[in-house]
């Protein structure tokens, strides 16, 4: 697969990227350059290879899953600009 400039200014129009003119040849190569690099990853047998989330095996750090209350709800509203009984006050936007 490869792209073509009108297709690189498209993907740089959606990205809200500014792209000159003359950077558009450039950054086609480099998208057609990627693309093929990750075509060469779908050549590559992985039969048999478990998945894995990390190179060294690891295990996730437990918390005990215990209700508390929190206890925090006026440092949560400490910094909004109204509140009332521990809730955030904001304006009505719909009718």
């Amino acid at each position: 697969m490869s792209v073509d400039a009108a297709t690189v200014r498209r993907i740089a129009r959606l990205s809200r990227i500014a792209l000159p003119e003359q950077d558009v040849p450039v950054m086609q190569d480099e998208i057609n350059a990627i693309l093929g690099f990750v075509e060469q990853l779908g050549e590559v047998n992985v039969e048999g290879v478990e998945p894995m989330t990390s190179v060294t095996p690891m295990a996730l750090k437990m918390r005990d899953d215990v209700v508390t209350d929190g206890e925090k709800a006026s440092k949560v509203i400490a910094n909004a600009p109204q509140s009332e009984d521990h809730y955030f006050l904001v304006p009505k936007v719909v009718e």
